[in-house]
């Protein structure tokens, strides 16, 4: 991708600053996980084992570890090293616990952590399309994101998006496979595994509601275990919960800590009908996150929903 800048209505281009060393992106990413990932910043280096994992970070709104390694070349197996921290994870719980509870000066449970929902971020400059093409599955619990810096101190991110339906379980070796070990405990969830509880005349109204979501340049919706979020950006607009006759909405306001300090973008929902109710729960950080909750039926007002969601879109622009 080429950028350019606008002078006297020409452009010119902007030229690459390529970063010099593994540890320059690693830096920018550890002081910027909230806004660029939503992720709470537990440690770096981490050594666990015989290994020893770049950056440590937590995820609050699904309570589970994410796990960020930084790369500057591209000779080795994303696979490979990614089934291999999830199982070092995965292998020493208490440790990361331990880790987790030393971070938030409080006595966290093995049950305080959604294991399930453990993930990988692979970032570098680029990566090729071997290793592109080797995480092209619907299920793998890894992302990948190329870091580009330029001369005029902007940097951009760009996650590499699977297209495949085929699930990486179909390719797997026997069950004493390391991907068989993590898959029985990681698990990566799709939007039908959700909608599939619902009535004909409620799916009818959320694929309304799907196309209706293009009015929102730049979302995508991501499935979790207890959700679907309409993300815009690394941050959830909202979260989607299906039942068989409802479709639950909770359009998140923002967190707040013990002594009223608010997060960005905290923001107050225009809800003339009143359908919403503020609801809150406490964070293992100790911050409370706040939701505006509406609960819908089949008679859902798609429009009304819309104008609803699109306050919290507008805000995070």
């Amino acid at each position: 991708m080429n950028l350019f800048t606008i002078k006297n209505n020409s452009l010119e281009e902007v030229e690459r600053k390529p970063f010099k060393l593994e540890k320059d992106i690693q830096q920018l990413v550890e002081n910027n996980t909230e806004t660029l990932f939503q992720l709470e910043f537990i440690c770096t280096e981490l050594s666990v084992d015989k290994y020893r994992l770049d950056s440590l970070c937590f995820d609050t709104e699904n309570n589970s570890f994410v796990i960020i390694e930084y790369k500057k070349g591209n000779s080795y197996s994303v696979i490979d090293q990614g089934y291999t921290y999830l199982q070092l994870l995965l292998n020493n719980k208490s440790d990361f616990l331990l880790t987790l509870s030393q971070h938030y000066n409080k006595v966290l449970r093995l049950e305080d952590v959604d294991w399930s929902q453990s993930r990988i971020i692979f970032i570098s400059p680029s990566f090729n399309s071997y290793q592109k093409d080797s995480v092209n599955f619907k299920n793998l619990p890894f992302e990948l994101w190329e870091i580009k810096r330029y001369s005029n101190n902007t940097v951009v991110f760009d996650k590499h998006k699977s297209t495949s339906t085929e699930s990486i379980d179909s390719i797997s070796s026997p069950k004493s496979s390391i991907i068989s070990q993590v898959s029985n405990e990681v698990k990566v969830h799709t939007i039908d595994e959700h909608t599939s509880r619902m009535s004909d005349s409620l799916n009818k109204k959320w694929e309304e509601l799907i196309e209706r979501f293009n009015e929102f340049e730049g979302v995508e919706l991501i499935p979790k275990r207890h959700y679907v979020g309409l993300n815009l950006n690394g941050t959830n607009i909202c979260y989607i919960k299906f039942r068989k006759s409802t479709i639950i909405f909770e359009i998140v306001r923002g967190s707040k800590s013990e002594d009223g300090v608010v997060s960005k973008n905290f923001f107050d929902l225009d809800d003339p009908k009143e359908l919403s109710e503020e609801k809150s729960r406490e964070l293992n950080s100790g911050r409370f996150q706040y939701t505006y909750v509406i609960k819908t039926t089949d008679k859902l007002d798609v429009d009304y929903m819309m104008f609803l969601m699109k306050q919290k879109y507008n805000n995070l622009l």
